[in-house]
């Protein structure tokens, strides 16, 4: 992968390939959630996620190189092995919640990733937390509620797996913040990649069961729409802002719920838009908000160029 910088806002000014770029996200990504659905329960969940891992391998080839060359102080590396850990945990239990509950539900559980983000980015890097994030978090859980309707409809362990496997992303994603300012993106997502396969390992040899070609081939599918979807999504952040590609983010429980439909046979449940529709609305009013008050506290740009 490439260490494209971060894009500067005055780069930021092409919104409809920004929301386009986003569209091919949410795609993406779909496409991950269906081969996973479709290979469902009969492959364990630490064997399958080994292997999409190990296929990952091919596409940060080039920065494995990189990392065999550097020389990281010993806090980076524990760095490196605590994210590993954490993804490795976040995606055992997304592998396992995809392949026993709707496409739909896990899709829409997963958004709850960045107000996890929000109330540990609070609590542990000190980002404060004023009354309007709280509310926004408040709506994100009542829609997460909405979802799960404890004590209207059945709580599987697959809808607990995925509630788990958010919390898990979230805390990964605050490690990977960190991880940027001290080793190159490409250099960072390759070390996930890598410290995940190894941490699945042991687990994956533990269950590990006769599989196909085909399963094999289905699972490195999964790992270039993972890719893809990455790839895509920097596009999308390079084009525009996040206030603007944000709320695209929402077609993919649209995509989840019809592809649920289509090919699984999996009843459309109102309830669960409903939900992911709060969730990703909290989220982008999030977004917008810290969009508004950074544009209010950088200089103009004939200031900034003196």
């Amino acid at each position: 992968m490439s260490t494209t910088s971060a894009p500067t806002v005055e780069g930021q000014d092409r919104p409809v390939q920004g929301v386009l770029w986003m569209l091919a996200t949410t795609l993406s990504f779909t496409g991950v959630n269906v081969i996973v659905h479709f290979l469902g329960s009969a492959m364990p969940a630490a064997q399958s996620s080994f292997i999409r891992f190990l296929w990952g391998w091919v596409f940060v080839a080039p920065a494995i190189v990189q990392i065999a060359r550097s020389r990281f102080p010993a806090r980076v590396w524990a760095l490196f092995g605590l994210r590993g850990f954490l993804q490795a945990t976040a995606v055992l239990l997304w592998f396992y919640a995809m392949a026993r509950i709707p496409i739909a539900d896990v899709t829409a559980i997963g958004y709850l990733n960045p107000i996890v983000v929000t109330i540990g980015g609070a609590l542990l890097l000190g980002e404060g937390f004023a009354w309007r994030r709280g509310l926004a978090v408040g709506v994100a859980i009542l829609g997460a509620l909405i979802i799960l309707r404890p004590g209207i409809r059945e709580v599987a362990p697959g809808h607990l797996a995925q509630l788990c496997a958010a919390f898990f992303f979230g805390i990964a994603y605050l490690v990977m913040k960190r991880l940027t300012t001290l080793a190159p993106a490409s250099v960072v997502v390759a070390m996930m990649t890598v410290m995940v396969t190894l941490y699945l390992a042991p687990f994956a040899l533990a269950v590990w069961k006769p599989m196909t070609l085909a399963e094999v081939a289905w699972l490195g599918a999964t790992a270039a729409f993972a890719t893809l979807g990455h790839y895509c999504m920097t596009r999308a952040f390079a084009a525009a802002p996040v206030a603007v590609t944000q709320p695209v983010a929402f077609l993919q429980l649209v995509w989840a719920a019809v592809a649920g439909a289509l090919f699984f046979g999996e009843r459309i449940d109102p309830w669960v838009i409903f939900g992911g529709a709060l969730i990703i609305g909290a989220i982008s009013y999030m977004t917008w908000r810290e969009a508004q008050l950074k544009r209010r506290a950088t200089p103009s740009v004939p200031e900034t160029k003196v």
